[in-house]
């Protein structure tokens, strides 16, 4: 596994623990804890973009729109579609 740098949520920049809270927000309830958690409580995937807030953002904020609940699919619907594209990646997650 890579080691990556990151900034644990007690150091956050006002900045990043915006970015972290506003994109956590985005999502339904059932992903509020992580599979991965760092020991400050954040996901680990999200931790690992802790040095770009910006870009933590974006990156993990779109798949929160497109898992909106207001959208024509339905939330099994997008959970098959996300779990199809995970295993093409061949992500283990």
């Amino acid at each position: 596994m890579t080691w990556i740098k990151t900034i644990p949520l007690p150091e956050a920049s006002e900045a990043l623990a915006k970015a972290i809270t506003s994109q956590r927000d985005l999502y339904p309830e059932e992903y509020a804890t992580p599979a991965q958690p760092t020991p400050d409580g954040v996901a680990a995937i999200v931790a690992s973009h802790s040095l770009i807030p910006q870009a933590l953002f974006h990156a993990f904020s779109t798949f929160g729109a497109l898992m909106a609940p207001e959208l024509p699919l339905t939330r099994r619907q997008h959970e098959m579609i996300t779990t199809v594209v995970s295993a093409l990646n061949r992500c283990h997650y």
